[in-house]
């Protein structure tokens, strides 16, 4: 049964907006994906949402229709409010129809099974949450098994990570860890560790990338940690023809990542 909240002090859609904030997240567990395309991507994955809420007078429409069903199929529940509640969760003056509420799903480092694909992505000290959602969405492009965040790194469940994830947040997993149980981890067991580096490094095609492969990108500003860069199998880097000194973590990790699998 769908409900209608249309107060702006209803506690559920306070509780709701709080999780724009990194620390309501950390102790609710749960975080906001915006968006019919997104929400969707997650139920066909077979993940519902706990809450649906969507805007008065779009429960007809099949999309939404087919999401309400999943979610209360699923045991959440569903909520239809105005236009302006939708902005006041969404923090936007043109919102989404929708808005789903997930349970955030990270993936312990003892847990992580390396044999389920040839390639994972690792990102060292990565900050801006656009960076990590695209980051997220290259590895499902190229059927890595997931992105493992090293350090102080941004938060991945960010609403601003999970809409440039384009919907990857729910088909990838995601592992928060440190350098020193990473690299632990790492050696005790098959894995061939390729790190971006700008010095001291060989042209990234002409490297031939076992299975499984764990490509390790830096920080934006400061690249890779020289301590870090000396636990690589092999450090490569991308030649630069013009002007500029590097590219976009986001944008080398594509390039390196499908580099990866078109070598094998």
């Amino acid at each position: 049964m769908v409900d209608i909240i249309t107060s702006a002090a209803n506690p559920t859609l306070k509780s709701l907006r709080a999780l724009h904030l990194k620390k309501h997240r950390r102790a609710d567990g749960r975080f906001l994906a915006e968006g019919l395309r997104i929400v969707a991507e997650a139920v066909e994955a077979g993940i519902v949402p706990e809450i649906l809420v969507f805007a008065q007078g779009h429960a007809d429409h099949p999309l939404v229709a087919r999401l309400i069903a999943a979610t209360e199929g699923g045991g959440g529940s569903a909520i239809a409010t105005t236009s302006d509640m939708l902005n006041r969760l969404t923090l936007k003056d043109n919102p989404q129809a929708v808005v789903g509420v997930f349970r955030q799903r990270p993936m312990p480092l003892d847990r992580l099974d390396r044999t389920t694909a040839g390639l994972w992505l690792v990102a060292e000290a990565l900050k801006d949450p656009g960076n990590f959602g695209t980051i997220l969405r290259t590895a499902d492009a190229v059927g890595a098994g997931g992105v493992i965040l090293l350090d102080e790194s941004c938060d991945p469940y960010s609403t601003e990570a999970v809409r440039a994830s384009m919907g990857a947040m729910f088909t990838q997993s995601v592992t928060m860890t440190d350098g020193a149980s990473f690299f632990a981890w790492l050696r005790n067991g098959p894995g061939f560790l390729a790190g971006a580096v700008l010095d001291d490094a060989v042209d990234y095609r002409s490297v031939a990338y076992p299975t499984p492969t764990f490509l390790l990108m830096g920080n934006e500003q400061s690249g890779l940690p020289a301590a870090y860069a000396r636990q690589c199998d092999v450090r490569v880097k991308l030649p630069m023809h013009g002007r500029a000194d590097s590219l976009n973590v986001a944008v080398a990790t594509g390039v390196l990542a499908y580099q990866v699998i078109a070598s094998r």
